[in-house]
């Protein structure tokens, strides 16, 4: 005698409340202060240098044409700035850049200024003559004229070029000159250390081709001033250094507001034990730079864009500072899923339950996903990409009670299998660009993970099996599999590229072809 079998409610129900039990538990350590190393023996409290871009609001860039920074901009801003530092570095005198000397000089910061050299003979030749002239007219302030800024990293001009180049401005100022670029090119330029008064270079262990995990980051900049201190005897500026906020992780290189409160208060502790002369990278946040770099690119700031202070340079830190905003949008998730599952006639305590958990879960993530899209996004593609399925997936959660309870079930399923669908192939394509161009783009992992835990879940209620099925949803799910793990594969410690892997399969398993059971609303199956 055949059995009538029982859609497992109770067990849909467990996962919703263990998947909300997660995000609480998470949201609540990363609101937790981390105690994190102080720098307790800064010269009054003040770094040595940081880079200032003023490039930090909305629509602004280097490269837009016509940009214009105001003196009163710049004023405000080394003002802001001058609390943490005694000094700034800038990279061109062009866009109005040129008065941050001037500005400097009022308030008594000094400034490693930048002349920028890049493609075009005349603009290099333009740049560096105005360069000087401004050093020549601020010589107390001006600590040094930085002639070109990983100009051989980018292979816009050869050694001779730049030779010519550091002749015209030694020519033209008495103030000492100098070149920046990453410590390897240094070592592979050597040539270019008898054409400067001292080296520049750039340590950044995140950018490095083996990144470096935060823990070994101090013993890696120690390594790196050896081999420099060791190959030249010229003076070194170690003149860009730092750790990103927000961004992709890359090996076990992760950043996040604490490993970048921590290698800043480590690297200025290890700095004043070897004497180091350094420029912490950067003041502001820049959103421009992720168009050039993916998402970490705008968040190497100690400043964010709208010039708040991310961390002091003592004390605990916390990652995030948002619980309460958290805790209502989950009670206000929950009862907005209950009045659904009510409207809908909804009675059984296990879907009740479940919803109710799934609700506020799917509030949570609501904010996580935003906040996502917005750091990510860089132009309209990656807006409409990336706020779509952001929307895809909340829509995903919103018709849940519906499929739940039974209730249009037909326009409820359609409807879920279209965003099925669309987040598979969404996976496939991520997994792809990833493997073949992953250096500056993310795992967005925000934005698939309640989807896919979402859908590994109904489909403990209405799985599904058939031809076409295969051709839709199992083949492009098992692809986007193989990138997966292909992109761990050369990220063997990236944690981010190991849930992402997980986060694939979870997709397939959801979209894997099943027996369907038998959906019927039995007096058994309403008492559950």
């Amino acid at each position: 005698m055949s059995q009538r079998v029982i859609p497992p409610l109770w067990l849909y129900c467990l996962l919703n409340i263990l998947a909300l039990s997660v995000v609480s538990v998470w949201l609540f350590q990363q609101n937790q202060p981390v105690a994190v190393t102080s720098a307790t023996q800064l010269l009054d409290k003040k770094l040595q240098c940081v880079s200032y871009a003023p490039h930090y609001k909305k629509g602004d860039s280097p490269h837009v044409k016509g940009m214009w920074i105001t003196p009163a901009q710049i004023d405000h801003d080394l003002k802001l700035l001058s609390n943490i530092s005694h000094c700034v570095r800038t990279y061109s005198v062009g866009q109005g850049m040129d008065y941050v000397p001037e500005a400097a000089a009022k308030i008594g910061m000094k400034v490693y200024l930048g002349a920028w050299v890049g493609w075009t003979d005349a603009a290099n030749v333009k740049e560096i003559k105005l360069a000087t002239k401004v050093a020549n007219a601020y010589p107390e302030t001006i600590k040094g004229l930085i002639v070109g800024n990983e100009v051989f990293l980018r292979g816009e001009q050869d050694e001779a070029a730049m030779q010519r180049y550091f002749a015209l401005a030694k020519r033209l100022t008495a103030v000492p000159i100098t070149y920046a670029d990453v410590w390897e090119f240094w070592i592979k330029h050597q040539k270019m250390a008898k054409h400067i008064d001292f080296h520049t270079v750039h340590l950044l262990p995140y950018w490095e081709n083996d990144p470096v995990a935060i823990a070994d980051a101090m013993q890696h900049a120690e390594t790196v001033m050896a081999t420099m201190e060791s190959t030249f005897s010229k003076p070194i500026l170690i003149g860009e250094t730092g750790w990103p906020s927000v961004g992709r992780q890359r090996g076990e290189s992760q950043p996040s507001l604490i490993n970048q409160a921590r290698y800043v208060r480590e690297f200025v502790q290890k700095a004043q034990a070897h004497k180091w002369q350094y420029n912490i990278i950067e003041a502001i946040d820049q959103p421009w730079k992720r168009s050039l770099e993916g998402t970490v690119g705008g968040y190497w700031g100690l400043f964010t864009f709208d010039l708040k202070p991310k961390f002091a340079l003592t004390g605990a830190v916390a990652e995030r500072q948002d619980q309460y905003q958290f805790v209502w949008a989950g009670l206000l998730g929950a009862a907005l899923f209950l009045l659904l599952a009510k409207k809908l006639n909804e009675q059984r305590r296990s879907a009740l339950l479940g919803l109710g958990a799934l609700g506020a879960v799917a509030a949570m993530m609501a904010l996580l996903k935003l906040a996502y899209v917005v750091s990510a996004s860089r132009d309209w593609i990656e807006w409409l990409a990336l706020g779509g399925l952001a929307i895809l997936g909340s829509v995903l959660l919103l018709v849940q009670p519906w499929l739940v309870s039974g209730k249009k079930t037909q326009a409820a399923i359609k409807l879920t299998a279209t965003i099925k669908l669309l987040f598979i192939y969404a996976a496939l394509v991520t997994g792809y660009l990833i493997f073949f161009d992953g250096r500056y783009r993310d795992f967005p992992i925000m934005l698939f993970l309640v989807p896919a835990f979402v859908m590994a879940t109904a489909s403990l209620l209405r799985p599904t099996a058939s031809a076409m099925h295969w051709v839709l949803y199992a083949i492009p799910a098992a692809l986007s599999v193989m990138f997966a793990v292909l992109c761990f594969e050369k990220e063997l410690n990236n944690h981010a590229a190991l849930l992402w892997l997980l986060l694939t399969l979870l997709l397939a398993i959801a979209n894997w072809p099943r027996q369907r059971n038998n959906l019927t609303t039995s007096k058994k199956i309403k008492n559950n």
